[in-house]
């Protein structure tokens, strides 16, 4: 995380190169975060321009402490969580699902066959919002579950619970499909 550290302080002396390694290193695991938390690609590639473009406009009042990726993956999920608000509101939605772009391995991915990882995807989807978001900020964007109940403005045991519900329902899920 030492790159991180020295991209954080060349960003914040304008260097666009910096901006540019950023968005190299982090684009295609942020993109799978928002794809996952919309089960929509146009949506999720929306998300993750509004991110950057933000991102690269508070060279000036960019301040963080902690985790480049953990900043990143919160505001990719508040943004998404901004955007279901919106299509809720307004019951507009866009019918193309999300597939993973280009091959990014997800870390269950990568011991699981093509097969199980749609299974996975599908049974992922299909939990609520809150405990969907809980799983995938600890797993793909290695938040703590601290870091996870801080965002979602609920108690650290809140958050906890939503994880270990959410994959008590996938292996729910995925047993069930095993048996079909």
């Amino acid at each position: 995380m030492l790159e991180d550290e020295l991209l954080k302080l060349r960003f914040l002396c304008g260097s666009s190169a910096a901006l540019a390694r950023i968005y190299q290193k982090y684009a295609d695991r942020l993109l799978v975060l928002a794809g996952q938390l919309l089960s929509d690609a146009n949506a999720a590639e929306d998300v993750l321009h509004d991110v950057f473009l933000k991102f690269a406009q508070s060279d000036d009042t960019f301040r963080i402490t902690g985790s480049l990726r953990s900043y990143l993956a919160t505001c990719v999920a508040n943004r998404a969580r901004d955007l279901l608000r919106q299509r809720r509101s307004s019951r507009a939605g866009s019918a193309r699902t999300w597939a993973d772009p280009g091959g990014v391995a997800e870390p269950f991915e990568a011991v699981v066959s093509a097969e199980d990882a749609r299974a996975a995807a599908q049974a992922l989807a299909e939990l609520p919002y809150e405990q969907r978001e809980a799983v995938l900020l600890h797993v793909t964007a290695d938040m703590k579950f601290r870091e996870i109940a801080r965002m979602q403005g609920v108690s650290l045991r809140t958050a906890q619970g939503r994880y270990r519900y959410a994959m008590n329902k996938l292996r729910s899920m995925l047993a069930q499909g095993d048996e079909a």
